[in-house]
């Protein structure tokens, strides 16, 4: 071993040993390394600053006992192995984030589909949106003295949330967005399990009930509206709700898929010019359902409550009706509860029935319970009806969690909504001043009675009096409506004089002297395009509908989870189909062009609003 000297006084070691030759390289490598402005490829044939402690070229090759030519040519091999090995690296490094994104994609969107029976409950929230679930907790916390800690049962479940849109517009209607949970497909604004080329879509309660499972519909608004019409019928158009009527109860394509169906609608079912009656047609849909379906029928309170408070086992299949067209708002039907079951009554006896009927089957069921009424309140702007909706949804969604927890199959619930409606704001500015940061519970929990409530009270009232005066109605609504009905004690004479000259605006006049006073703010009386919340009890899959996802991915889940085959019904509808635009006994034909169907249908509002005009009597 022997010092050879190098620039600036200092001494190297030089020796034989193949291991000086890794030394150098290492140091070389250490000092090329502390640059943070190297690049990773440096060329070779540099410039050397003579005052650096970096060895050139000559003395790299007197040290290594290696001439100029033989250094570089082992440069330029180096040169390309360390560019082979980077562009590997690079490969390596690309793969292996792919995998990782792969991977935690799968993991949100697939699951082992479990075996064994089974139970799933999917329930949905017309017309609700974040803002209902602050409304109401406070509501809540307000009436009952609670802390701002205590929160609703929905909140103790939050999931994540989803995209609205349909295929036709940003801003959905509950048909497309039912259509979005039953066949897991986008669709247009107003089909009913339909799609944008007018082929029917098969439905997850339809692939239950043909893979054996039994299946519900529990629903505090008509039986044919949109939601659970998405379920059970296939429609170009939610205003054909004849027709849906008699494919719910079996005169279908597929015959009979439900097993279970509580609500309102009743006139539906009942031909024309019978008492009672609202359909265009003479078909008694009620006598069809029990002589050629099966169905056992019930539509009144009495009926109903042999089977609620367990004095009968609930026979199936099972049609009860028990309004003419819509279950009063539960801010009215408390009043009347000997006359209306509510959501959570019909809620828990469905579960129980369809639990009894699944007793010895490998089978479990698929029920769906809609909190209807939330989306009128919205449509109306009407803050102290809603309030109650969401409040009575939660006590049905806590039921549900009581029933899986006491039950021995499996099951998981989960719920979100097909849109909010109204674009409620729990603040809104009254004054020209800067706005106060308040709204106020109280002005809600002082009214007893719906704005729809009064305003059909008010059309009767002016139906029998012939002498209707501005003064004297003027009158009469203060002191028998506003002050009895919405605890308002300071009406103004300008509100009470619109009330009295506009009575067919009524409900909206009430509605707003509500929320005026408690500070609540609409932006519609329509739908609007926020996302919606999702709720679950958690369950195998669950991750799939984590965070925020598509409308369709909460129907993609409820087929996968339930592991039943909806593409096959939707081929099955086709090939049965003789002609995909007349799908029920009726039949209904429109001209033009399917993506204009939802522009040519009248407002499923104005149409509700209009129906309730007729048929709903104080």
């Amino acid at each position: 071993m022997r010092a050879v000297p190098h620039s600036r006084g200092s001494f190297i070691e030089f020796t034989s040993s193949p291991s000086f030759y890794v030394s150098v390289v290492a140091k070389r490598a250490i000092i090329s390394m502390a640059n943070a402005t190297t690049p990773l490829l440096a060329n070779d044939r540099r410039e050397v600053d003579p005052d650096s402690d970096t060895l050139n070229d000559p003395e790299e090759d007197a040290l290594q006992g290696q001439s100029r030519a033989t250094q570089t040519g082992r440069s330029w091999h180096m040169r390309l192995r360390e560019s082979l090995l980077f562009a590997w690296a690079l490969l390596a490094t690309a793969g292996v984030l792919v995998l990782a994104v792969w991977a935690s994609h799968q993991q949100q969107t697939s699951f082992d589909k479990p075996s064994g029976k089974r139970n799933l409950i999917f329930m949905v929230s017309d017309g609700m949106g974040p803002a209902s679930l602050s409304l109401t907790r406070s509501f809540r916390q307000y009436t009952e003295g609670l802390e701002y800690g205590d929160t609703l049962t929905l909140d103790k479940h939050f999931w994540g949330s989803s995209r609205t849109r349909s295929s036709s517009s940003l801003v959905t209607d509950s048909a497309a967005g039912a259509t979005a949970f039953s066949c897991g497909k986008k669709s247009y604004n107003g089909a009913i399990s339909m799609l944008p080329d007018s082929t029917p879509c098969g439905t997850v309660l339809e692939a239950a009930k043909k893979a054996g499972y039994k299946t519900g519909l529990v629903v505090t608004t008509d039986i044919t509206d949109a939601t659970p019409a998405c379920f059970a019928s296939h429609v170009d158009v939610r205003s054909q709700n004849d027709d849906i009527a008699v494919q719910e109860v079996g005169n279908g394509t597929l015959g009979r898929m439900v097993d279970l169906m509580f609500g309102g609608g009743r006139c539906r079912f009942l031909p024309n010019g019978a008492e009672g009656g609202c359909r265009e047609d003479g078909i008694d849909v009620v006598e069809m359902a029990k002589n050629e379906y099966g169905w056992n029928y019930m539509d009144d309170r009495a009926a109903f409550d042999e089977f609620w408070e367990g004095k009968k086992e609930v026979p199936l299949p099972m049609l009860g009706l028990f309004a003419d067209t819509d279950i009063p708002f539960e801010l009215d039907r408390r009043n009347m509860n000997d006359v209306y079951p509510s959501l959570s009554e019909m809620a828990k006896t469905a579960l129980r029935a369809l639990e009894k009927a699944t007793e010895g089957s490998d089978q479990g069921f698929f029920l769906m319970i809609e909190g209807s009424r939330i989306d009128h309140a919205g449509h109306g702007n009407d803050p102290a009806a809603q309030v109650r909706e969401v409040l009575e949804y939660d006590k049905a969604f806590k039921a549900v969690l009581d029933f899986l927890e006491e039950s021995d199959t499996p099951g998981v619930l989960v719920a979100t909504s097909d849109h909010e409606t109204g674009g409620l704001s729990v603040s809104r500015q009254v004054h020209a001043e800067y706005p106060q940061y308040l709204w106020y519970p109280a002005v809600l929990a002082n009214a007893s009675s719906s704005s729809e409530y009064l305003a059909h009270r008010l059309h009767g009232h002016i139906a029998q009096v012939s002498n209707n005066s501005v003064d004297k109605l003027k009158k009469y609504i203060n002191d028998e409506l506003v002050t009895p009905g919405l605890g308002i004690h300071d009406a103004s004479d300008e509100e009470l004089t619109s009330l009295a000259s506009y009575p067919e605006q009524a409900q909206y006049l009430f509605a707003n002297m509500i929320s005026i006073r408690a500070q609540i703010g609409w932006s519609t009386h329509g739908h609007s395009a926020v996302d919606v919340n999702i709720y679950s009890s958690g369950g195998p899959g669950t991750e799939a509908i984590r965070g925020n996802v598509e409308n369709t991915d909460v129907g993609k889940y409820l087929r996968d989870y339930l592991n039943v085959d909806v593409d096959a019904i939707t081929k099955e509808l086709n090939e049965k189909t003789i002609s995909k635009r007349n799908l029920g006994m009726i039949g209904y034909e429109i001209d033009g062009d399917i993506s204009d169907i939802s522009a040519q249908a009248e407002d499923h509002w104005v149409a509700h609003e209009k129906l309730e005009g007729t048929r709903r009597k104080p």
